[in-house]
């Protein structure tokens, strides 16, 4: 065994992972003797195993001696014993594979080891889009301006940041034109992954141009094209984390579910974080839940609001939001407020698919819909617009 184990000095080839590797597969031969009847049999169940493990570590261990040393080991030792390719592998190295690299496996394991139930685990949601709106994980809901490039999320296992750039001349209402993703690379599961889409270039892989991260067989990061240049998922199974990035006209959204223990694994230094804490007040466009409609950053007069320069009435705005969403939640509103804004007919598209997504990956059906509190009643279903000093205002965001 220690023929293959090391050659040279083993310490300083931890990095990529073969010592490792080494490392359970003798402790999973260590007590089998060669007389007993099925030494073969788990023999090249270990054989798999330890081959599986090198496999996962190709590309991170590409150059090391030590590996490639492993590497050849392997294949001579499975030679002699006439140990088939495919077949089991060891039972525990199994489990520990499919635990590491599956958030789901994650609380299976806990509760083999401690004996004891543990609750499933929590996940949330963030969103971003339009002009643009932000859906926090605390299911707050702001829209902000947050020119150039802002952090969404930046943990101990994720970072993402949004850049967002004025959509009209004089209007501090902006839009995301960039999106970059950093996912950190994590034991054996994945070495470190960057994503970057742009407008006009949403790619189905990461910048070094592969779709996946670790071993491919078990795919715990992998990206999948559902609209070509135009709609990208991305599955972090590792880490229970999915990630949609859309393209609607000239401009990206972004929607993610992420468990709530993950989240929350963050040095202070990471503290400005918009989907964790929302927008500083002085990048909110919304004060106190109060969205003025503008029409080229300003808020519309009574009287202007039959002729603004974005193309669209109230009225003829309210008919085309209402065509792709029923229900005049924040929504619907968020629509009303892009199209006054900016008149492209896109942002409906982004707001109805932000609703979507939504739906697809928030984990409570309960809190999907978030209605604009309607005067001194309470939430409820209807808006009710209030003309106050000759300014025509919105009431918008409900709990903040």
């Amino acid at each position: 065994l220690l023929s293959i184990s090391c050659l040279g000095d083993c310490e300083l080839h931890t990095s990529c992972g073969i010592q490792k590797c080494t490392t359970d597969f003798v402790s999973f031969t260590s007590h089998l003797n060669t007389a007993l009847e099925d030494f073969d049999l788990e023999f090249c169940k270990a054989l798999r195993a330890y081959s599986v493990c090198t496999y996962r570590n190709s590309k991170v261990c590409r150059g090391n001696l030590v590996y490639h040393s492993a590497v050849l080991g392997i294949g001579d030792l499975m030679n002699q014993r006439n140990c088939t390719k495919n077949g089991p592998t060891s039972s525990t190295n199994s489990e520990m594979t499919h635990d590491l690299c599956n958030y789901s496996g994650h609380t299976e394991a806990r509760e083999r080891q401690g004996g004891e139930k543990t609750p499933p685990p929590t996940y949330l949601f963030c969103g971003l889009f339009g002009d643009p709106h932000l859906r926090t994980f605390k299911d707050h809901f702001q829209t902000c301006k947050v020119e150039g490039a802002w952090p969404l999320i930046d943990n101990k296992y994720l970072s993402v940041q949004v850049t967002n750039v004025p959509v009209v001349p004089g209007s501090s209402a902006t839009a995301t034109n960039k999106i970059t993703i950093i996912f950190k690379s994590y034991q054996d599961c994945t070495d470190q992954k960057v994503y970057q889409a742009m407008t006009d270039d949403l790619p189905a892989a990461f910048v070094d141009g592969t779709t996946s991260g670790g071993d491919e067989n078990t795919r715990s990061l992998h990206i999948v094209e559902k609209v070509s240049g135009k709609y990208i998922e991305m599955h972090a199974r590792y880490i229970g984390t999915t990630v949609y990035i859309r393209q609607l006209g000239h401009y990206l959204t972004l929607a993610i579910r992420m468990p709530q223990e993950l989240v929350m694994t963050f040095e202070e230094s990471q503290d400005l974080q918009l989907c964790l804490n929302g927008c500083p007040s002085s990048e909110r466009i919304d004060q106190s839940g109060y969205l003025p409609l503008p029409v080229m950053g300003k808020l519309l007069p009574w009287d202007a609001a039959s002729h603004p320069r974005s193309g669209y009435t109230l009225e003829t705005a309210t008919t085309k939001c209402h065509e792709k969403m029923l229900v005049k939640d924040i929504y619907f509103y968020s629509c009303l407020f892009d199209l006054l804004t900016t008149g492209d007919d896109n942002f409906t598209a982004a707001a109805h698919s932000a609703l979507q997504d939504l739906e697809a990956l928030h984990p409570s059906k309960e809190h999907w819909h978030i209605f604009p509190r309607s005067g001194d009643d309470g939430v409820g279903r209807d808006s009710k617009f209030f003309v106050s000093l000759g300014l025509l205002r919105l009431i918008l965001v409900p709990y903040l």
